[in-house]
């Protein structure tokens, strides 16, 4: 791997692109947007920036017909194969290198053997206390990349920066090289322990996350573990229209 590429990753802008977001842009040789971008002149003043490659996430509507659903690019000898919802990945992902995804508005780097899997969270307008966060990703030699996430200030503040180092062996399974202050997160159904009276806790949480409460409160006002609350409010905020068989169902109970 001898090009040096360094490629801006991000997703679910819901129609909103920060300047900061754009400022981090630059300097980047491409753009990877994993879906749930709203409107295309996002798209378009992403593209004034660096070439865009973009997915179709759930709330892209009839303008986003062109857009694919997944979709595969090759960079700086990295193949990303890139899809909105990583649950609904049924293709074989092939010689992917690294996945790209979004949807859970939730930053995840994961090293599965050979595969990265890579969701840079939102980056669009704040909910429920959540991080605003993106991720860089830069190419080197000796199949050795940097992956960098971003923490966006809401209002005011520096960008916190956060780097991973990452090596491909021999064996062309990824392992840190250099680890930072990262942490990579564990899968997004780790939730906990789901009660039997789950049916009456989520319109507690749903009413509670309109009136603003944050995730922490909203846990212990219901006694559900954080993660679980979270998983929740995230299915009602990513899913307009959602009744409480809609999220039962989307949790698998």
């Amino acid at each position: 791997m001898s090009e040096r590429v360094r490629i801006g990753i991000l997703s679910d802008t819901h129609g909103l692109l920060r300047p900061e977001v754009a400022e981090a842009l630059r300097g980047c040789s491409a753009i990877l947007h994993g879906g749930d971008v709203d409107r295309q002149e996002i798209l378009d003043r992403l593209g004034q920036i660096a070439p865009v490659s973009a997915v179709r996430g759930n709330n892209d509507g009839a303008w986003a017909e062109q857009l694919p659903e997944t979709l595969e690019v090759t960079l700086g000898g990295l193949t990303f194969v890139m899809i909105h919802d990583r649950k609904q990945l049924t293709q074989d992902t092939g010689n992917a290198d690294v996945v790209v995804y979004g949807h859970s508005h939730r930053y995840e780097e994961i090293c599965e053997g050979s595969r990265l899997w890579l969701n840079p969270g939102s980056c669009g307008p704040g909910r429920f206390f959540q991080p605003v966060t993106m991720a860089v990703l830069e190419t080197g030699e000796n199949g050795v990349c940097r992956v960098e996430r971003l923490d966006l200030p809401r209002k005011g503040g520096e960008i916190r920066r956060c780097a991973t180092v990452r090596r491909r062996t021999a064996a062309s399974a990824w392992e840190t090289a250099e680890a930072g202050q990262a942490t990579e997160a564990g899968p997004a159904e780790d939730t906990g322990r789901i009660p039997a009276n789950i049916q009456d806790l989520i319109p507690r949480v749903i009413k509670d996350m309109n009136r603003g409460r944050p995730i922490a409160e909203i846990a212990a006002r219901t006694g559900l573990s954080y993660e679980l609350t979270e998983q929740i409010c995230r299915l009602y905020a990513t899913h307009p229209g959602v009744d409480l068989e809609g999220i039962l169902r989307r949790m698998g109970i």
